[in-house]
């Protein structure tokens, strides 16, 4: 198991959750990839993006047919600026390359919000820390591991 992956997992278990990592036969960087090779609704997965929010990292766990409305977030947050961040800023807030974000096993926690979208599925499918690994949890498991807000993202 990689390194990033098994941290990934200790944060799962950590948050009292059992982890369901899967490995995926081909890297999936985008949520219609991973979809496909999963056989679920692209709404189903939940993208972790990461935005610069006043220059703080913010962690959005958004459905995969969801396009983040950043005014939105900003005026929601009561932030100036709401921007989606560069790979390095990602990388350094993370400790994990984009494509392959986990909702969890960060260097610290982050600031989290969790698209009210994704609680319509009873399964939703995380990244797993790198590009070809998914984790599955439920709305309220994603909620309780990022210690996120439920918020309309769009």
């Amino acid at each position: 198991m990689h390194p990033t992956n098994r941290r990934v997992q200790d944060a799962v278990e950590a948050a009292g959750i059992t982890p369901r990592m899967v490995w995926l036969d081909e890297h999936a960087r985008t949520a219609a990839l991973a979809a496909e090779q999963i056989g679920c609704e692209v709404a189903a997965i939940a993208n972790s993006l990461v935005f610069d929010c006043d220059g703080e990292p913010l962690l959005v766990m958004a459905s995969g047919a969801a396009r983040v409305d950043t005014d939105l977030l900003a005026r929601t947050l009561g932030a100036t600026r709401v921007e989606r961040a560069g790979p390095d800023f990602v990388r350094s807030a993370t400790g994990m390359a984009i494509g392959g974000v986990a909702p969890a096993g960060h260097p610290s926690r982050l600031r989290a919000l969790v698209d009210t979208d994704l609680a319509a599925f009873e399964e939703v499918w995380a990244a797993g820390g790198t590009p070809d690994t998914v984790m599955a949890l439920t709305f309220e498991e994603l909620v309780r591991l990022t210690g996120g807000t439920p918020t309309a993202v769009r």
